[in-house]
């Protein structure tokens, strides 16, 4: 089955473009970025952006990363894959990370959600000179610990726009 990813998620001020592989089956059943409860990411990001992203609606999550300068996106435009496992996916077209990195004029760094959007991604970029960042998964598939992937999330905040007033929070 042919899967595709959903469009990108950033503003003119996104300094921080996090990419995934590719949208697991329950993200794509309800057209969203993260959508499995067991997927760590919203966890793993509510210490660097300063907010615990997971209490919030879906569209306050996205608004509340935009705010800050972080987008999303994945490097896997389209793909066949059966289920969710990164390891099943064939037939790859990549997205163009590369035309849309230099529509961001303030991007620093792209980080890289998981082994496989870190290969795919490097491919993609080439020789792009943007500084990239490896992050280990926040797939419930990849084994290690909350704990355990923290400090290399919370590396991210070095490139995260400090908190602003429309912050209810």
């Amino acid at each position: 089955m042919l899967k595709r990813s959903f469009p990108p998620v950033v503003a003119a001020n996104t300094r921080l473009l996090i990419l995934g592989s590719l949208p697991g089956d329950r993200s794509l059943a309800e057209a969203r970025y993260y959508a499995h409860p067991q997927n760590q990411f919203w966890r793993l990001l509510s210490p660097v952006i300063g907010r615990d992203l997971a209490a919030l609606a879906y569209e306050d999550r996205l608004a509340a990363l935009l705010d800050r300068g972080v987008g999303l996106w994945d490097v896997v435009a389209a793909a066949r894959r059966p289920g969710s496992s990164d390891a099943a996916i064939r037939d790859i077209a990549g997205n163009d990370i590369a035309a849309l990195a230099a529509t961001l004029p303030g991007l620093q760094a792209i980080a890289f959600n998981g082994a496989t959007a870190a290969k795919q991604g490097d491919r993609l970029l080439g020789t792009h000179p943007v500084r990239r960042i490896a992050l280990p998964s926040s797939s419930p598939l990849h084994t290690i610990g909350l704990a355990a992937k923290q400090p290399a999330w919370d590396a991210l905040k070095t490139y995260v726009i400090a908190g602003s007033s429309r912050d209810p929070g």
